[in-house]
């Protein structure tokens, strides 16, 4: 008994084929945003050294960290303090939360609009890459913004002597508009979803 023969593929035509392809000028974008997530690592390792040698008693390691970090103080800061420290680690956890941003947005945006990356049996596939889609990917996103959103809060409530009412109002009402629009997001792709689809 014969095999079915493959159903053939007719040659697209030059204009769809162009616009098609027209796709590949966003590999560059994605190149862009890895050289941008190295810079955020060697950030991240720069602070985390000033912060090593801080411990260890460096007062110069110790005044690139309050500076970085926009710390005052009505005394001279001489020592590590916990409100130092606290400022320091939440900073390290906004690079990596900035840099897992990255990722989805390299990973994710390229699977989704380039081209497929094929990694159905790889031991390392992110769970979510399996059924990300253009929908998934903005809530993920959203997400992800929302959890960076309240990193900086935090920042800024530690530190709150530091800043004006102004200041903290603002960053406050910043934030719940980037919850309200999350939620937004999901609730729409909820309801284009339909209430069959799972995710």
């Amino acid at each position: 008994m014969s095999q079915p023969l493959p159903p053939t593929t007719s040659p697209m035509r030059p204009l769809p084929a162009l616009i098609f392809a027209s796709r590949w000028l966003q590999l560059p974008l994605y190149l862009g945003l890895i050289l941008a997530q190295a810079v955020y690592v060697f950030h991240f390792w720069v602070e985390l050294v000033h912060l090593i040698e801080a411990v260890f008693g460096d007062t110069t390691a110790l005044q690139k960290l309050v500076s970085s970090i926009g710390y005052k103080s009505d005394a001279t800061v001489t020592s590590l303090n916990e409100t130092i420290i606290m400022l320091v680690v939440l900073a390290l956890i906004d690079v990596v939360m900035i840099s897992n941003l990255l990722i989805m947005v390299i990973v994710g945006g390229y699977e989704t609009f380039v081209s497929r990356l094929r990694l159905e049996h790889h031991p390392d596939q992110p769970e979510w890459l399996s059924h990300v889609n253009a929908s998934v990917l903005k809530v993920k996103l959203a997400t992800a913004i929302i959890g960076i959103s309240s990193i900086h809060l935090l920042k800024t409530f530690i530190n709150a002597a530091n800043y004006e009412l102004q200041v903290l109002m603002w960053q406050t009402i910043i934030h719940v508009v980037f919850l309200l629009s999350a939620l937004a997001i999901a609730l729409t792709d909820r309801l284009m979803a339909g209430p069959d689809t799972k995710h």
